[in-house]
Order: structure tokens, then sequence, then C-alpha cells
């Protein structure tokens, strides 16, 4: 087979099982769109901007376990799909990204529109490539998706020059099945003995505590976790990225942790004596006080990245692997090995958790005439019975959502987690439509995230993908006014949006439909019926009260157990 290297580009997509590729065309990738347009098996995604390209294929990979695919031009193009290729990375999503360059002999020359895309982009993915042969396309390609699902996944960037993919340059086509790399080789099992001396740990322990992120989901490792977990009796916690790995209506889950946890989860992690995470990095949102982390815990850390193991916190029993084999083991031995599940010290530890759940840290006031925030996301917890791929945006609605939507299965939960990304909620919830094109998806928003990426309403219009978005709006930023209500005197600089849309007609103008709700009582109504019109895209404004803050909440530079609880439960902070 004789293929240009625009026709490679696009066979090697279809050798990789690709079904959708978002993006933008532009000057330096005419050949590769024009190869697209000749075929049928991959579908191109036009988005309306390379941001929204990228957080496309994010939340297509989020969601379905595989690799997205997006498709940018050079310069600009390149340029602004930056963010999402961030985003990505810093939440180990699976990514390909495309990129179009300026002819090779005109690299390094200034040319119109191009952009050093490999230096630009090397700080934030795990690897990069700038093709001058297209003798050598085909391997680098396959090479790229090799290392963008492999071991601790990550985006990978292929630059590639506009004369590399001219079309009236042909060569044979071999695309590789097997791949090796002399410098890459991810570990796939953990060591047995420290597979061991971890088990051994966990029996020993009195007062443990599962601590589980990220890395469960993308290792599709959630059953074998759910297993061990039940197995041992012992409480768990997760991350935000980790959410929906372990059921969160299971008693044994003790909500999330960390800046936002719960006031059980945290004061669960301080007092605990064995600590075993799993797939999680220690980041700061998590740790607190690195001084003040776990100060009485043996730690056991499963990560498959071993550059992750003592990065931020000391641990006792690494295991490098990946987690799902790593656990598989644990469950063996541990139905071999260990006797009761519950002794004595585990009962009295339970206990223990059991007085901080009375505290009910995330007690709201429900008589309130104003919509409170966290009433709209058990609403949509009741309208859509926990059956929903819900993709969120970054500020206090993220925050709610991950504390008051329970969500019982991986994969549901879409959100921005490490780079705190505005605007990734849209154009995520397009690739999990797109993905599962009859599941009920929703984006989750505020009033300052939406207008990001708000020109994605257009994407959703011509592909008739039937999105809801549930806009919190309380007319400001809503995180930032929390922060500088609480350490900055109540200065809301620059946090209060003046010039807002009307919402509902701006979705109309779509071509869309578009609600406003002001009352609690008119809301379930309200979210039923959008999420009755199964093949419309609802925009949903729902104004919440301007007043509410996040709560619990750990600030910089105090430990786990140093939480500000809402001022209805407690005028100081606890210690």
């Amino acid at each position: 087979m004789q293929l240009s290297g625009a026709e490679i580009v696009v066979q090697a997509l279809i050798d990789e099982g690709v079904q959708y590729v978002f993006g933008y065309p532009g000057g330096s990738v005419l050949h590769i769109y024009d190869a697209l347009f000749k075929q049928d098996r991959v579908k191109h995604i036009l988005v309306r901007h390379e941001q929204g390209a990228a957080h496309a294929a994010d939340g297509l990979a989020r969601a379905t376990g595989r690799c997205g695919v997006c498709l940018v031009t050079s310069g600009p193009g390149a340029t602004n799909a930056v963010t999402g290729i961030a985003t990505a990375y810093m939440d180990s999503i699976p990514l390909v990204c495309i990129t179009g360059q300026v002819p090779t002999p005109v690299i390094g020359s200034d040319a119109f529109q191009e952009v050093d895309t490999v230096g630009i982009t090397r700080p934030c993915v795990k690897h990069n490539f700038l093709v001058k042969d297209v003798r050598d396309l085909a391997l680098t390609l396959r090479k790229a998706f090799y290392i963008a699902t492999t071991g601790r996944p990550g985006p990978v960037v292929v630059d590639i020059p506009k004369d590399v993919t001219d079309p009236n340059v042909k060569i044979p086509y071999v695309y590789p099945r097997e791949i090796r790399m002399r410098s890459y080789h991810p570990t796939e099992k953990g060591h047995p003995g420290q597979i061991k001396r971890a088990l051994d740990l966990m029996l020993q322990a009195k007062r443990p505590v599962f601590y589980t992120g990220g890395g469960v989901v993308l290792g599709e490792a959630s059953a074998l976790l759910t297993e061990l977990v039940r197995l041992s009796g012992y409480p768990i916690t997760s991350t935000l990225m980790g959410l929906g790995a372990y059921p969160m209506t299971d008693p044994q889950f003790i909500g999330m942790l960390g800046m936002h946890g719960t006031y059980e989860a945290n004061m669960a992690m301080h007092e605990t004596d064995v600590l075993i995470a799993i797939g999680a990095r220690f980041d700061d949102r998590v740790t607190g006080k690195i001084e003040h982390f776990c100060p009485h815990a043996k730690i056991i850390h499963i990560d498959v990245d071993p550059s992750s193991i003592s990065k931020n916190v000391r641990v006792d029993v690494p295991v490098v692997g990946q987690v799902a084999s790593v656990l598989a083991e644990l469950v063996r031995l541990w139905k071999e090995q260990a006797p009761s599940a519950m002794g004595r010290p585990v009962a009295e530890w339970w206990d223990k958790i059991g007085e901080w759940r009375r505290v009910d840290c995330l007690h709201y006031d429900r008589a309130s005439e104003k919509i409170k925030p966290q009433f709209a996301v058990e609403t949509l917890y009741k309208v859509t019975g926990g059956d929903l791929y819900l993709t969120s945006d970054v500020g206090q609605h993220q925050m709610f959502a991950a504390q008051f939507y329970p969500f019982d299965k991986p994969r549901r939960w879409i959100n921005s987690g490490g780079l705190g990304t505005m605007g990734f909620g849209l154009p995520a919830a397009m690739g999990v439509q797109l993905a599962f094109p009859e599941a009920q998806v929703a984006c989750i928003s505020g009033e300052a995230s939406i207008l990001m990426c708000i020109q994605e309403m257009a994407t959703c219009k011509q592909y008739n993908l039937p999105i809801k978005v549930i806009l919190l709006n309380n007319g400001y930023m809503g995180m930032v006014r929390q922060w500088q209500e609480f350490f900055y005197g109540s200065r809301y600089s620059h946090s209060y949006v003046d010039a807002l849309p009307d919402f509902v007609k701006l979705a109309e103008s779509f071509g869309h439909v578009g609600m406003r709700v002001e009352r609690p009582a008119d809301l379930e109504a309200a979210m039923t019926e959008a999420f009755a019109m199964k093949d419309r895209f609802v925009f949903l404004d729902v104004v919440v009260d301007p007043t509410e803050n996040v709560y619990p909440m750990i600030v910089a530079g105090k430990g786990q157990h140093e939480m500000h609880l809402a001022p209805s439960l407690s005028e100081r902070e606890l210690a």
C-alpha cells in the first residue's frame, strides 16, 4: 500500500481504532484534512477553538479509557491547544495531539504561523516528536499511542511539517503492531516481596485507611479495589480524581479527603497508623502541610510511576507496578493468609470514625428561600438517579458536585483536577456524549467558567449533542470570592462578574433550549423537564445563593486536622 504522509496519518488512526478526531483546520494540516475528507472510518469533529479540541479528546479518554486524539494547525493552533494538553498531563490522561508545522526547509526562519511546538510543550507532555521524514511517520505515530497509553498515561504531541504530508510523495505503508523502545519499559507487575510486606503491614494495622486516587480509575482497577476494601473491612477515602473508583454510597467510604474533604476523612488520615495509598500522588490539596501529614502512619504506596514514590511524602513500603496487577495479588494473598477480617482494634477504629461522622460537616441550610448550590447538586442526583456522566468546570460548583453527587461507578466524574482548568467542562462533555450517545451527560459549571469555552455550544448544535448544562449562577467567581472573603478582608477585587449575558437567550441563539430557575420549589421540575428532552441540548441557568461557601476547608499551611467548618457548626478552627 503506497500512501502519502497525510494518508499515513489517517490510516494510522484507523489502525489504532480511533473513532473520533477533534480538530480545527489550518494551512499546515490541510493535506491531512484532505485525506480525512476522502474516507469515512475516522470521524472528524469540528470544534470552535483548539482548546476545545484537546478538552473534548480528553473527556472522551476519561470516560472510555481509550486514547483521545486532537488535530490542530501550526502556530496559534498549537499554542491554543497547550492548555488542554497541560490539563491532560496533570491528570495523566492518554492523549495524542497531532500538530501541523511549517515546511522543514523554513523551520527556524520565523515563518508564518511558526512556533517551536516541541519546545513549548516539552514541560507538559509525556513525550513529543518532530517528524522530519515521511518514512518515520508511521513508526512515530505508533510510538505516540504506545507511550500515551502505557505505564502512567499522558499526552504525546506529534509535530508534523507540511511537506512531510505532501500528497505527491508516497511510500510503502507498514504500521508496526509490536513496539519496542530501548529507553521506555513501564513496569507491569509489582515486586512479590514488596506486595507481601504491604499485606503484612495491613494486617498489623489498628487504624488503617485506604487512600485512593485517579490511578485506580486509569488502571481499570475499581472492581479489585472494591473487593480488597470489602475483604479488609477498612475505611476508604479518595481524592477528587479518584471519586467513583469505590462506590461512594457504600458505608465503608468516608468521603473525599483534602482541602474540601470531609471531616471524618481528614481526621482519619491524621490519626491513621497504616495508610494504604493506591494510585495517588500526595499532592498539596490532599496533604495540607507536609510536616503535619499522617504523623502516626506507616505508609504503603502502590503506583505505576516510580517517580511518584516518595516524591512529596516519604513512604515505608513502595510497590511499583500496574495498580490492577498489584491489587489482584493483594486480594489473592489476603484470601490465603488473612484470618478474620475485623479484629477488635479495627472495630474501635470504626467507632471513632462514627464520632467524626456525627459532626455532619456537609451541613447547609435546607430551609433557605434561595437555591443553595448543594441543594442543586442533590436535586441533580435525585433526578438522574445517579446514572449520569458529569463533567465539571473549576471552582465552587466543582467542589459541591464532588461532595454532594455520590458516584458509584468509575469514569462517570470527569473534571480537571491537577491543572484546575476553567472552560474544561463543556468540551469535555462533547467527547463523553460522542463516546456514549445514549447516555445522560451533563456539565456542571459556573457563569465564569462556562464563558471560557462557550463557543462550543455551536459544535454541540452541529453534531446534535444533547448535553445538559447545569449552571450554578452566583454572579461571582465563586472560589476566588470565597478566598477574598476569608483572607483579604472581603475585598472582592475583580471577582464579581458585572456583565453577564442572558444565558437563556444566549443558548437559544445557538439553537438550543434555555431555562432559568430562581426558586428552590421550581428546581426539581425544571431539571426533570430538561433531562426528559433526550434529543436536545438544554442550558439550565440556576440562580444560587451568592454567599454560600465550600466547607470544610483546610487553608494553606495547616494540617489535615485543622479544618474550617461551616459557621453553623463551629465558629472556630478545629484542632
